[in-house]
């Protein structure tokens, strides 16, 4: 498999990022051995630059995975009672004062 290990300057999430040890592989190439670069992008986490006529038209890179966050209790401890908020309130309320 002919590879070409560059310095390439791409654009990701609006900012510019310079990615070191990027590989390069012709869309020919890439069309034949697709499934197989989608494993190696995967295993290796490195980004592939795909390209026609040695123009850089499209980049796979991998998909990191989310941290797991448990939606039930995640902001337990965030929250402090201050008084008791069980009793009366002394101002009558709106609702409740006949107009």
């Amino acid at each position: 498999m002919p590879q070409t290990w560059r310095y390439n300057t791409v654009y990701y999430d609006h900012n510019y990022v310079t990615m070191k040890n990027a590989m390069e592989i012709s869309a020919g190439e890439f069309k034949a051995k697709c499934l197989k670069l989608m494993d190696n992008v995967a295993r290796t986490h490195e980004p592939l630059v795909i390209t026609k006529h040695g123009k850089p038209i499209a980049m796979m890179v991998p998909v990191l995975p989310e941290p797991a966050t448990q939606l039930f209790g995640y902001m337990a401890g965030t929250a402090t009672v201050r008084g008791d908020v069980v009793a009366p309130l002394d101002v009558e309320w709106e609702a409740e004062s006949e107009a």
